[in-house]
């Protein structure tokens, strides 16, 4: 279901996974991919889901203790499940990169949103400014979608210095809003998640359409 906004705005700030494609067949193929020969990676995959929900508390914490170092989330991700995992980094790395940023690819392009990106194509004709906003690396799979040209700018976790912290903390969307030169109320946010991507975009005071 998407859910429309008649209202005209002058930028759109876009998430990408389980907004630019469909998510479900995505995740059950590639189930079946780690079900055939990528068992030793599932403990990996699933750590680094569970502490990707855990570093949105660490995001309140900094913003709470300001003195803090600005730290990338998705490293901390990555720092935080070979701890848990009594792992190296590198391997963890080396695992989420390949079964959750490469893999997919293939399966992303079959199951995007060919409606949605019709309409970023089309927003973007009449002027429009774009940006996309996640919490994951994105450039690959921006690729892999044929995407790439949609979006004048990316914010992507793991991927820009400007992402220190995890919708729903705002801070991402307010600098997607000034690099491209608009103000809060003339956005508005596209994604799936109401409770990361909608509660950012009312944090921000910004304008949401939920896609899913």
């Amino acid at each position: 279901m998407i859910e429309t906004v008649t209202t005209s705005f002058r930028a759109w700030l876009v998430d990408l996974d389980g907004t630019l494609y469909h998510p479900l067949p995505v995740r059950t193929a590639m189930a079946f991919e780690l079900a055939a020969s990528g068992a030793r990676v599932v403990p990996v995959i699933r750590a680094f889901r569970r502490q990707h929900e855990l570093v949105r508390d660490a995001a309140r914490v900094r913003r709470e203790n300001p003195r803090l170092e600005p730290t990338s989330p998705y490293e901390l991700q990555l720092d935080r499940t070979a701890e848990v995992l009594g792992r190296d980094v590198p391997s963890v790395r080396r695992a989420v990169e390949e079964w959750m940023l490469e893999r997919p690819g293939k399966w992303l392009r079959m199951f995007r949103r060919r409606s949605l990106l019709r309409e970023i194509e089309h927003f973007r004709a009449r002027g429009g400014a774009t940006a996309l906003v996640s919490d994951y690396p994105a450039f690959g799979k921006l690729k892999a979608l044929g995407a790439s040209h949609l979006f004048d700018i990316v914010l992507a976790n793991g991927e820009s210095p400007d992402v220190t912290a995890l919708k729903p903390d705002p801070a991402c969307l307010l600098a997607a809003a000034a690099k491209l030169g608009v103000r809060p109320e003339e956005c508005l946010v596209i994604g799936d998640r109401l409770d990361a991507d909608g509660a950012a975009a009312h944090a921000a005071k910004m304008a949401f359409r939920r896609i899913g």
